[in-house]
């Protein structure tokens, strides 16, 4: 605000073209958080009925996706998941690769074992051999039936 207050949007603008697929991510994270809620049964593992996302002070680990039975104190972690939320690139064997850091990420989620679900969110689909939720999956979430 201050750098807008000096007359200087130029800055500002600069500021979030470079930063912007960060930004973009975080933008996204709560929409998809809460799209997923409203998906029709059958789409999240039984169970789920909160969905946030969990880190560590170091962030390390940093999981984008945690579902969970309940609000604020979950008895039962249902799935574990990342968002690659590209502008025009698949989810792909590079971003895999980053669902096998989720696999040693979702070890050290508390409640969370190796049977708890992985998933993964793509804005532009997947060329990696893994189920992917799409924007299209997410807007049957807005759909009327």
């Amino acid at each position: 605000m201050p750098v807008i207050e000096r007359g200087r949007g130029d800055q500002v603008l600069a500021a979030i073209r470079k930063q912007w697929n960060s930004w973009r991510g975080r933008a996204i994270e709560p929409v998809i958080r809460q799209g997923l809620l409203r998906l029709p049964a059958g789409v999240l593992p039984d169970g789920t009925d909160a969905i946030g996302g969990y880190w560590t002070r170091t962030n390390d680990p940093e999981i984008d996706l945690v579902g969970a039975d309940r609000f604020p104190s979950a008895k039962k972690i249902t799935l574990a998941g990342s968002i690659k939320w590209h502008e025009n690139k698949p989810f792909d064997s590079r971003d895999l690769a980053d669902l096998a850091d989720l696999i040693v990420h979702r070890g050290q989620l508390p409640g969370a074992d190796d049977k708890t679900q992985l998933l993964a969110v793509s804005r532009s689909g997947a060329t990696a051999d893994v189920h992917v939720l799409t924007p299209e999956d997410l807007l049957t979430a807005w759909t009327p039936a």
